[in-house]
Formats: structure tokens, sequence, C-alpha cells
């Protein structure tokens, strides 16, 4: 049998208070970016007993110690990210500034990925597939570990977890740092070399790291683009083709179609 109401509000009273007694014990302090200030985590903190401390991060969204970053996106963030570029931008700041980041992914996935699929032209079958390619270069390039979490309440118990395990090992909490926040130009730069055949994220940046300019990296011949760590020579070839093959004008009906597969 489930519990009444009244015993379930009982028991959540008894946790946080709980919570409040541990977290204050270890005086737990949490950075948490402006931007989440409406999504309901930082309220959940406060009732837990740990101290927000909010500022304007440029690089993640929650410190919980000097060298710990957290990212916290859901699914449709997550996608919209990879899409214009911002989530390997991300990445590549995490791991620059932090020597332990980590990504929280939050939501049910597949739910949430149907619901996606009804709002855009792209399939359930793709969008599953792009977040698998999303996460993949996250994992294996990035190196930044991956944490799955339901819901806000999930999130938040593991921001607690996490700052309370360090805060039990230190005797003092997250630190800012100055950070030079990344420009809309290199998000730009980046999404012209990721939209690329077999390019990526990962491999975009690689290209600019090559190369120096978008200009220079697409003018690069199949032989120079393969001397890059990983890219190999046919992906390099693919490459060229699709750059140097003239366009062929297709019917009005037939444009339509392509246009649509770019939404």
């Amino acid at each position: 049998m489930g519990s009444s109401p009244t015993r379930g509000s009982q028991y959540r009273s008894i946790f946080l208070k709980l919570c409040f007694n541990i977290h204050c014990r270890y005086n737990l302090r949490i950075v948490v970016d402006k931007r989440e200030k409406n999504s309901g985590i930082p309220e959940l903190l406060r009732q837990s007993g740990v101290f927000v401390d909010f500022a304007t991060l440029k690089v993640g969204d929650y410190i919980v110690f000097n060298n710990v970053v957290i990212e916290r996106k859901t699914v449709s963030d997550l996608l919209s990210s990879f899409h214009d570029g911002r989530l390997f931008i991300q990445c590549s700041q995490l791991v620059k500034h932090f020597s332990s980041p980590l990504l929280i992914v939050e939501g049910n996935i597949m739910e949430d990925l149907k619901t996606e699929s009804t709002r855009s032209f792209r399939s359930y079958d793709q969008k599953i597939q792009q977040v698998y390619d999303s996460l993949i270069t996250v994992v294996l390039d990035f190196k930044i570990p991956l944490v799955h979490t339901p819901n806000i309440e999930h999130t938040t118990n593991f921001l607690i977890a996490i700052a309370n395990k360090l805060s039990r090992k230190y005797s003092y909490g997250p630190l800012l740092r100055k950070i030079r926040k990344h420009t809309s130009e290199q998000i730009q730069q980046l999404s012209v070399l990721s939209s690329l055949p077999g390019v990526g994220g990962m491999f975009a940046v690689k290209m600019l790291k090559e190369f120096n300019t978008p200009k220079r990296a697409l003018n690069a011949s199949a032989a120079e683009l393969a001397k890059i760590p990983g890219f190999g020579t046919a992906r390099a070839q693919r490459i060229r083709k699709i750059l140097d093959n003239a366009y062929e004008d297709v019917d009005q009906e037939s444009q339509k179609t392509l246009l649509e597969h770019l939404k």
C-alpha cells in the first residue's frame, strides 16, 4: 500500500530536515549560474540546507568545487546545442578551464525525443542517432563523464552528493575564476565546419587548430585534411567531393524537400 498524502508530506519534511542538518554540518556551498534560477534546482538546494551563490558563469552551470564544474542539459537543449555548435564550444571550454568537468543530461530521453520529433521534420530515429552522436563525442573525444538524471529532484540530489563528498575531503569550497567568454563568431566558425559530412564538433575544432581559419580549412587538399589525427583519407576525399562538385539544379518540389531536411 502507498503512503497517504499526509504521511508522504511528513516523510518529505523529515528528509529535508535530515539533509539540512547534514549539509549545514559541512557548510555546503554551490555556485550556480544565474540562468539556472528558474530551473527549480536552486530552490531545492536551499531547501536541503545548501548555500546557493548565484553568479554569471561563462563556463558550466554549477561549480561544486574548485576544479569540478557541471554542465546541465535537458534533452531539448542537448539537441539544439548539438545543431548550432554550442555543445562543442562548451565542452572545449569545460576541459580547458576545469580538470573535472561533468555533463548532466536531464529528462526521459526516449519520451522527450518523441515529443521533439513531432515538432520538426526529422524522425525519431534521426533524433536518437543525433543524441548518441553528441554524447559519444562528449565522452570519447572530450573525455567528459556523463551523468543521466530523470528530473530536477535527482539532479539536485546528485549535486548535493558530490558537493558533500568533496567537502568532507577538503576544507574549502568552489572558487570563481576569470574566464574569457567565447564569441558568437567562434560558434559560427565551428558550425560551418561541423556541418560537413563526417566532421562534427571535435573534428571542426581540430580543423581550426590545424588551418587557423575556416577558409583555409575549406581550401585544404584531401591530402592535407587526411593529416589531421583521426581524420582519415576517406573522410577527406568525401569532403573535397562535396566542396568541389558543381551544384545540380533541381525542380521546385525537390528543392522544397531538400530545404525541409535542413530544418
